[in-house]
């Protein structure tokens, strides 16, 4: 795991590159240079801990690298690849020399690439398919600059905010696809890469993955069979991710079934395997449950007492390590308990991805019995009649909720119906934004494109989910948030198999009847103890809502309510005031979560922007 960065007719600073960037390679700092090319590397070693150093070179290409590539030796096998090392940076190398951009469909990992091919004189940047591994760069016609961090990219760039995608974080809650709250900056795709001549600069981009291929490629095999075959590949990629590593592996545990899942199999090929749990005070408490899978497994167990205290003073500094407006509140606790795993260890596995993949959200219930995206014109006129008569819900984890959600979304329109049913920060509320939806035509398209397509409502919502929810916000919280500790985390239900294999199975295998990841549950009944098979889905969550009105209560006014209020232009006038003094109807947990969006945006502005 690595942090890169590099610039093609663009002079770097190099001290304050390494500052920026230390954190996620804090081992090795390499700069490489030729003519207008230049190439910085920072190392986390973890494989091949002698013989890793990047750059690397063989014949005309030389390459730096951000994250790993599980089943390096076996592409080295099919294709009889030669290498000095161990490493897998050394395997890309070799496959991109004998095959191209192809080689990339091998890989089975989270991945950043960075390429310089002096015989076609350009630069290859890929990345993933899901989008693990970060990768952000400048273009202006003139210059190109990348790093695998927008902070890095800002402290060495003059870049202007582009406020049409301001705008869009504030209506969607992420910023969508290659999309970043500054012009001329963008994201590379998740299972994308991109091509940069040399001589023009021109660039050209690429998808070379897209999971919609392999929802449409349905598989008509039976349940049994679905989940020995599950079984068999949830192993496979367990047991490559703790034996791709030259270093202790462990694991985060909550009282769900997939990091129960992914602990329960993971101890079977380290068996001094250490787990980490939240442990929180009250309601949010995920402590018992995990402690039953630990106990079961004999796991060398840490329960991290989270304590808020010092989150005053922690807050800005959490997010404005993601160099861009941050809407997801769960990067607190996520920086909280990668900070302790830390201290013991350097990678760690997850279960990021397997509500995504198996359908483990509680409002894809709904979309597997009916198409609300293309619902009829009654259905949604009589939807928005009982959702204007319902009271507004305050308790997100009530059934009460679950009902007043469902008329909710049911009552929308296009996109907003996929915005309500998942993040929901402004959607009711947008005849409060300054925008329209022309700051949204992007997710628009990208939705009518998933829309009329041939898929299920299920399929539809989980496609949505992969390419917007997963890909701009969680893996970006994880991947921040344990970079920011120097620790790796790696996530076994984002491997090349089950990604290719999950998505073609019916989607009664996913939702059934009221029960949500169906297949992963019944696997799990071989594995985890019973009080954690029917559990509700948990995670990282956080009591927003009394944050708001409690610990950072006086920060978050000190920002919103100020007159300088980056926020404030976003918003028509003297909305931020209504709703923080409860002037605007809204449910606590709504309020709650427009109050932090914007607070995220002020924290943004002035800490990353202005860099005060």
């Amino acid at each position: 795991m690595c942090g890169i960065a590099g610039s093609v007719n663009f002079s770097l600073d190099i001290p304050r590159l390494t500052k920026d960037l230390f954190h996620r390679g804090p081992d090795q700092q390499t700069t490489f240079r030729e003519n207008d090319v230049i190439l910085h590397h920072h190392r986390l070693s973890i494989l091949d801990i002698t013989g890793g150093g990047q750059p690397k070179h063989f014949q005309n290409l030389t390459i730096i690298f951000n994250g790993e590539i599980y089943n390096h030796n076996d592409i080295r096998k099919k294709y009889g690849l030669i290498c000095d090392s161990n490493s897998d940076t050394e395997t890309i190398l070799h496959a991109y020399a004998k095959l191209g951009a192809s080689c990339l469909h091998d890989f089975d990992g989270m991945f950043a690439i960075v390429i310089y091919d002096r015989a076609k004189s350009e630069l290859f940047l890929a990345r993933d398919r899901a989008g693990k591994k970060p990768l952000y760069y400048y273009a202006d016609g003139n210059s190109f600059v990348f790093a695998s961090e927008l902070n890095a990219l800002r402290n060495q760039v003059d870049v202007a905010i582009n406020e049409i995608n301001i705008q869009q974080f504030i209506a969607a809650g992420y910023f969508f696809d290659s999309n970043t709250p500054y012009k001329n900056v963008f994201e590379l795709p998740s299972g994308s890469y991109v091509t940069v001549s040399l001589k023009s600069l021109e660039l050209k981009v690429s998808k070379w993955w897209d999971i919609r291929k392999f929802y449409s490629q349905k598989s008509a095999v039976g349940f049994g069979e679905a989940l020995q075959q599950t079984d068999h590949f949830l192993h496979h990629a367990i047991k490559r991710r703790i034996e791709s590593s030259d270093l202790e592996v462990g694991s985060f545990l909550s009282g769900g079934i997939d990091s129960g899942l992914v602990t329960a199999i993971g101890r079977e090929y380290n068996s001094s395997l250490q787990t980490f749990t939240i442990s929180f005070e009250g309601e949010y408490d995920e402590a018992p449950l995990a402690k039953l899978v630990a106990d079961r497994y004999h796991t060398k167990h840490h329960e991290i007492k989270i304590s808020f205290n010092n989150l005053l003073n922690d807050v800005e500094k959490i997010l404005s390590n993601y160099g861009e407006p941050f809407f997801d509140s769960s990067a607190i606790p996520s920086y909280y308990v990668s900070q302790a795993a830390r201290k013991h260890l350097t990678v760690i596995l997850n279960g990021d991805g397997g509500d995504e993949l198996f359908g483990g959200y509680r409002r894809y219930v709904p979309f597997a019995k009916y198409d609300f995206f293309k619902k009829s014109g009654l259905v949604r006129n009589m939807a928005a009649i009982v959702h204007k008569i319902l009271p507004v819900s305050h308790d997100k984890k009530g059934k009460y909720n679950y009902i007043y959600r469902l008329v909710d979304f049911a009552s929308k329109k296009g996109v907003h119906t996929y915005f309500s049913s998942c993040l929901d920060i402004f959607e009711g509320y947008e005849q409060f934004l300054v925008t329209d939806d022309s700051c949204i035509e992007d997710i628009q398209k990208n939705f009518n494109e998933i829309n009329n397509s041939s898929l299920s409502g299920l399929q539809k919502i989980l496609t949505l989910d992969f390419e917007h929810i997963l890909a701009s916000n969680l893996l970006v919280k994880m991947d921040i948030a344990t970079m920011a500790h120097s620790l790796e985390g790696r996530s076994p239900m984002l491997s090349k198999e089950l990604l290719e294999y999950i998505t073609s199975l019916p989607d009664s295998y996913k939702v059934r009847g009221g029960n949500t990841k169906y297949l992963l549950r019944k696997l799990a009944e071989k594995y985890l103890p019973a009080e954690l098979i029917n559990q509700p889905k948990r995670g990282f969550e956080i009591p927003l809502k009394k944050w708001i009105d409690g610990e950072l209560k006086d920060l978050v006014a000190s920002y919103l309510l100020s007159p300088d209020s980056y926020a404030k232009q976003f918003m028509k006038k003297g909305f931020i005031e209504k709703i923080w003094d409860r002037r605007i109807i809204a449910g606590d947990e709504k309020r709650a979560k427009m109050l932090w969006t914007l607070f995220a945006l002020d924290v943004w502005y002035n800490k990353c922007y202005l860099r005060k």
